[in-house]
């Protein structure tokens, strides 16, 4: 009689690791944020929605300064000769 293990017949193998993030995803944040201008009284909506505003404006802002730090060369360090006597 044959014993060899049918290939069905392996135990089930562990799921693969998950992915690696892939980095900050702002979607939820949105969320987050339109969630509580909506949930807000209709007199503070206005105010939220500047608030939200302004927030978004600074964060561009913040990309905007990134971005251009990284276009920009490297600044070599000045380095001065010192003569040795």
């Amino acid at each position: 009689m044959n014993t060899e293990p049918l290939p069905d017949d392996e135990p089930p193998r562990a799921p693969p690791p998950p992915p690696p993030p892939r980095g900050f995803d702002p979607s939820s944040l949105f969320l987050v944020l339109d969630g509580l201008r909506r949930a807000a009284p209709r007199e503070v909506q206005g105010q939220l929605t500047d608030l939200i505003r302004e927030f978004l404006l600074t964060l561009r802002s913040l990309i905007d300064w990134y971005l251009e730090r990284l276009d920009r060369p490297r600044r070599e360090p000045e380095v001065e000769n010192i003569p040795i006597d």
